[in-house]
């Protein structure tokens, strides 16, 4: 019996051992299930490209999902990470009210989960990474404002789907609404803008032109799609370049806007930082390391430990500041 015994109980030391090689090697090696809204959006494609970069120098593998607008597919793209058997998720939520289910079992699966840019609500997630977005909003009301004072406001807001797209209304409010209160401006209308549409941005504009006899003096686009839309709405009304327009990503299309003097600012989010915070961030997860969060916030389940990066308002005076972070080539910027 003895004898039974020791084998037994050097067989159960064997498999311990084995399991705990196992899950060493798993966080010296995590794999990252990367989700990410729409991969046919530029601003993406960077994340994914600087992220991957990093995750491979901290010895991780990554797997990249893009949901391409599709909260069924995120959701079908989720589950199949989670079956892959990937340590971490990193998910950019196309819908943020919709993955409580698939985070539910991805928790039971004992996957951490980082809510990347955008913050995953009423699901219980390990850690949310951003650009602070209140703030961005201020800087693309304060760019604004810092060109038209006073006057008739339009604000254009990103995908009602997107809570991102709220936090950016809050901070460009507490900007606007004592100028509001003061009667220096007048908000003559807003509307959010479904999945952050360019065509739907333009349509938005030209009725809002339309109803107000083409009275609008500002416009506080929520990225830089939108305000590509809006402007393309004023510019056949002979009024691009004429009423200031903001905007968020520096994206090339927008970059270019800004350096003609048809797009007032954009928001500078120097996308290498988040990508590789994030990365960094997702390693940490799976070994157990203690990141330096530095916020937190409330996502309707649970207060959720945030790390919030600064966003850098970029005008034509200060453009050249993403040639000189290797975002943009100078080529890229004059052709």
């Amino acid at each position: 019996m003895n004898t039974k015994l020791k084998a037994l109980a050097a067989i159960a030391g064997a498999v311990m051992a084995l399991s705990s090689c196992f899950a060493h090697a798993d966080a010296k090696n995590p794999k990252i299930g990367f989700s990410i809204d729409d991969l046919r959006v530029e601003r993406w494609t960077r994340d994914r490209d600087f992220f991957n970069a990093e995750a491979e120098k901290l010895g991780a593998k990554v797997f990249v999902q893009s949901a391409d607008a599709s909260e069924q597919r995120q959701i079908a793209q989720i589950e199949n990470l989670i079956s892959r058997g990937v340590d971490v998720l990193v998910i950019v939520p196309y819908n943020a009210t919709v993955l409580n289910n698939a985070i539910r079992e991805a928790k039971k699966a004992k996957i951490k989960v980082l809510s990347y840019d955008r913050l995953i609500l009423n699901a219980d997630i390990d850690a949310y990474i951003s650009f602070d977005n209140a703030k961005v909003g201020e800087l693309q009301a304060q760019g604004v404002v810092a060109l038209k004072p006073k006057g008739n406001y339009y604000l254009l807001g990103g995908a009602p789907t997107d809570n991102n797209a709220k936090m950016l209304r809050e901070g460009q409010m507490k900007v606007l609404q004592p100028l509001v209160d003061k009667g220096d401006i007048k908000i003559v209308g807003k509307q959010w803008v479904k999945d952050w549409s360019a065509a739907e941005a333009m349509t938005i504009v030209e009725n809002a032109l339309t109803a107000n006899g083409n009275k609008i003096d500002a416009i506080v686009a929520s990225n830089d799609g939108t305000a590509g839309g809006a402007i393309q709405a004023l510019t056949a009304q002979k009024l691009g370049g004429k009423v200031p327009v903001s905007g968020q990503d520096a994206d090339l299309a927008a970059v270019k806007r800004v350096i003609a003097g048809t797009q007032a600012m954009t928001v500078y989010k120097p996308l290498k930082l988040i990508a590789a915070e994030a990365a960094k961030l997702a390693v940490q997860l799976v070994r157990n390391e203690k990141p330096a969060y530095n916020s937190s916030y409330e996502n309707g389940m649970k207060k959720v430990d945030t790390l919030l990066l600064k966003p850098i308002p970029l005008t034509k005076a200060n453009v050249n500041l993403l040639v000189e972070d290797g975002f943009y080539t100078k080529a890229q910027l004059s052709n």
